[in-house]
């Protein structure tokens, strides 16, 4: 009969959890779209400047030091790494979930139950000793060890350590991401201040210009050879420009200051050299192939892991439709009275217990997140994509903007060159009569505003050359 029951109950249970075990959906196993095209405007060489380091790259001592010193106080680059030991103590965690949890108990408790009570009935009619009847109230004493463990039959908990593994090296990548962007935003800031700088000398040469022409101007009034009009035209330029340089003053001290945040300190002057700045000749660059940008981007590396952590945190969310088995024991010594507790083998206890658990019926938590998971892994796949997609689009766009940027800045060369020698022209016939001082006015006009924009068309060079760096995955090694 009770062999009988037995397997009955069995029979139950594996029933149970077969009932339970039945209606697990699949997992999505999404297909990663790697392509890209094979090369950029068709050239195959597969030399690439990201694999030079930022120090070489960066010729400049006073930009090298610059980042150097970013490097050591930047806020933004030292939370990243405290989101990496985050993610190395996370790791900890999971790797904790797969070893049986150990821990001691110590106890001290009294009771008293009724005297007319089956217990209380049993403890008066016991004797300890010969003429020695259980105490009343009954005191408790006990000490022992005790240890849970999970087995880990469908690899759940390998899997959530797997995953918090990969997310670990997604934030070292994402700390990768962080220091290129970084190097690359202190140089253009460093190659701005450098522009304002020659901007600010050549704002500053005419506005010398400007009052040499006030002065002729104003004596040419006084010969009868031009009028108050004349004067007030000169005396407005003069003041235009001198408006222009505060804007710039200004503009620099910004400038000053965002490099300084960036470096972690307080405002203070930004140590560099203020020469001709339009001298300066953009570095080389080599792409490579497109293909390099896998290996060689951080935030496509990053992107990668993501997806891999996700797909095994689906895993794991489809092995809690299956059963868990956890097994239990504990060992230890109980009794009534201290002189007692050690007492072999009277005051030894220990158990042992195994117990199979699985959900059965209200399953919609465990479904929602399953659906969640695959939600988010999918999420994962069209970011990894989009981040490859990214990547080429702007090494792409910064190749033209090179490209363009170098026919641009020859012939605003060529205008300058023309519109400076314009300025002696235009002075030498208006002292001669033979030009109106709107034509002097508007020839000045016309060198400044051509003198300015070839100074931001070279900083436009030196950022572009710094930005194709950065998108080739350049800077963090």
């Amino acid at each position: 009969m009770y062999k009988f029951r037995i397997n009955r109950s069995i029979g139950v249970l594996g029933a149970c959890l077969a009932v339970a075990s039945c209606g697990v959906p699949k997992v999505a196993t999404p297909t990663e779209n790697k392509s890209v095209p094979v090369a950029y405007n068709g050239n195959q060489d597969t030399t690439n400047t990201a694999l030079v380091q930022w120090r070489e790259f960066f010729k400049d001592k006073n930009l090298v030091n610059l980042i150097d010193t970013a490097l050591k106080n930047n806020q933004e680059l030292m939370i990243t790494l405290q989101e990496i030991e985050i993610a190395r103590n996370d790791i900890r965690s999971r790797k904790a979930q797969l070893l049986p949890t150990v821990g001691v108990r110590a106890g001290a408790g009294v009771e008293k139950v009724g005297r007319y009570t089956s217990q209380g009935a049993g403890d008066a009619t016991t004797e300890i000793e010969p003429g020695k009847e259980m105490p009343d109230p009954l005191p408790d004493f006990m000490i022992g060890a005790y240890a849970n463990w999970e087995a880990d039959i469908w690899s759940k908990l390998h899997n959530s350590k797997k995953a918090a593994v990969t997310r670990y090296l997604a934030s070292v990548e994402g700390r990768n991401f962080v220091l290129t962007n970084l190097i690359a935003e202190i140089a253009n800031s460093y190659y701005e201040l450098l522009a304002l700088d020659n901007q600010l000398e050549i704002i500053r040469q005419n506005i010398e210009l400007q009052k040499n022409g006030l002065e002729i101007v104003k004596v040419q009034k006084e010969a009868s050879r031009a009028t108050e009009l004349a004067v007030k035209k000169f005396e407005a330029e003069v003041l235009k420009s001198q408006s222009l340089e505060y804007d710039v003053l200004q503009q620099v001290k910004e400038t000053e200051n965002r490099i300084n945040f960036l470096l972690g300190r307080y405002p203070q002057e930004i140590a560099r050299d203020k020469g001709n700045f339009v001298d300066v000749l953009p570095a080389m660059v080599n792409t490579g192939i497109p293909s390099q940008l896998l290996a060689n981007r951080p935030d496509i590396k990053q992107a990668e892991l993501e997806l891999t952590a996700a797909k095994l945190d689906v895993k794991v969310a489809r092995a809690e439709f299956y059963p868990s088995l956890g097994i239990s024991a504990g060992v230890g010594f109980n009794a009534f009275k201290p002189s007692y507790l050690f007492k072999m083998p009277e005051s030894l206890l220990y158990s042992l217990a195994g117990d199979i658990v699985a959900p059965l019926i209200n399953r919609n938590a465990i479904k929602a997140e399953f659906s969640s998971a695959n939600a988010r892994q999918l999420q994962a796949l069209y970011n990894y994509e989009r981040t490859i997609l990214n990547a080429y689009v702007e090494v792409s766009t910064q190749l033209s903007n090179i490209n363009n940027l170098e026919k641009s800045y020859d012939l605003k060369s060529k205008q300058v060159d023309a519109l400076t020698r314009s300025i002696d022209v235009s002075n030498d016939l208006f002292k001669s009569a033979r030009a109106d001082y709107l034509e002097v006015l508007l020839t000045q006009r016309d060198a400044l505003d051509a003198k300015l924009e070839l100074v931001e068309t070279k900083k436009s060079q030196l950022n572009a050359v710094v930005n194709i760096y950065r998108n080739l995955g350049g800077g963090w090694k």
